[in-house]
C-alpha cells in the first residue's frame, strides 16, 4: 500500500506540474527547466525540507543546488499554506477571494472588494498594497482595519515570502503595453493555449487564453481578468492581467484596461502607471 507522500515529494510533484503546464502553454524554456531542476534536486534530497526551513531558515533553502530566492519562497509558500498560487493560476483554479479570507477579519464581501479594487490575487501583493497605503481605498476598510490587516499579513507570511516586485523595479509601461497588445492580438487570432477557469465556467470549457512571453530579462504571463467585477461590467475581453517575473522568479502584476475618462480616454492604460503611459504615448507619437 502506498504511504502518505512526504513534504519533499509533494513539493517536487507540484514543481513538476508547474513545469509541465508552462511547457504545454508554450512558456519560456528557461522557466520550465528551472522548475524541473529544482524538482529533481528536492526529490533526491535526503534532508526533510520542513526541518531544513525550521533550523536554517531561508538561507538553508537558497543554499541548495538549483534553488534560488524565488523557488525557496515557493517551497515556503507550499509548506506554510499548502498552496502555490502560481500553480493554481496556471491550472485556472485560483480563487483570490478564498485566499484573502484566510486573513483574520476578512469575510467574503471584503475579500471580493479587495480583489475588485486593488486587482491583486496573492497575500504578498496584498501586503505590498497595504504598505503602499492603497488598502484604505477599498470600501469598508479604514485606517484601523488596514493596520490590523497589515499586522496579520506580517504574521501569516512568516520569515520566507515571495517578495513582490514594486512597480518602480518592474518593467516599464511601454513593455507592459507591448505584452498587452500581443495578448489581445493573439487571443483574437485564436493562436494561444486555452485553460479551463474554475470560476464563471459552468460547462468546464477551455475558454481562457493564456500568453507566456519574454522581453529581455522579463518573463510575462497574461490572461483576461476573470473577476466577478469584470463579468458584471462586461469587461472579460477587455481587462488584461499581466504577471511579470524576474530571473529569481519574483513576481509582480498589473492590470491593463481601456481608459474611460480623462486625456487617455480610449487608450490602453496600465493601472497604477497612468502617467508613464501618457509619457509613452507622447514619445511614440500616438498622442490622445
Amino acid at each position: 500500500m502506498t504511504g502518505t507522500p512526504s513534504p519533499n515529494q509533494i513539493i517536487a510533484e507540484r514543481l513538476r506540474e508547474g513545469a509541465d503546464l508552462l511547457e504545454q502553454q508554450k512558456a519560456n524554456p528557461f522557466r520550465v527547466s528551472a522548475y524541473r531542476r529544482a524538482a529533481d534536486e528536492i526529490a533526491a534530497l535526503a534532508r526533510d525540507l520542513p526541518e531544513l526551513l525550521s533550523t536554517e531558515g531561508p538561507e538553508g533553502l537558497i543554499a541548495l543546488p538549483a534553488i534560488g530566492k524565488g523557488i525557496a519562497a515557493v517551497i515556503a509558500e507550499i509548506l506554510e499554506t499548502g498552496r502555490w498560487n502560481q500553480l493554481e493560476r496556471l491550472r485556472g483554479t485560483l480563487e483570490p477571494e478564498k485566499v484573502f479570507q484566510a486573513v483574520p477579519g476578512l469575510g467574503p464581501r471584503l475579500a471580493r472588494e479587495i480583489h475588485d479594487t486593488l486587482h491583486v490575487d496573492t497575500l504578498e501583493a496584498l501586503e505590498a498594497a497595504a504598505h503602499a497605503g492603497r488598502l484604505e481605498s477599498v470600501p469598508g476598510i479604514g485606517s484601523r482595519r488596514a493596520a490590523s490587516i497589515r499586522a496579520s499579513l506580517g504574521t501569516m507570511l512568516g520569515r520566507v515570502r515571495r517578495q513582490p516586485l514594486p512597480p518602480r523595479l518592474g518593467p516599464g509601461a511601454g513593455l507592459l503595453l507591448d505584452v498587452d497588445a500581443e495578448y489581445l492580438r493573439r487571443a483574437s487570432e485564436g493562436t494561444l493555449s486555452l485553460i479551463t477557469p474554475k470560476r464563471f465556467n459552468p460547462d468546464g470549457a477551455l475558454r481562457l487564453p493564456i500568453l507566456h512571453s519574454t522581453r529581455g530579462t522579463w518573463h510575462f504571463t497574461a490572461l483576461f481578468s476573470n473577476t466577478a467585477l469584470a463579468h458584471e461590467l462586461g469587461r472579460t475581453r477587455e481587462w488584461v492581467v499581466i504577471y511579470f517575473y524576474d530571473d529569481d522568479h519574483r513576481e509582480g502584476q498589473h492590470t491593463v484596461v481601456t481608459e474611460t475618462r480623462g486625456s487617455l480616454i480610449g487608450r490602453r492604460v496600465v493601472r497604477g502607471l497612468e502617467s508613464e503611459c501618457r509619457e509613452h504615448y507622447l514619445k511614440t507619437g500616438d498622442t490622445p
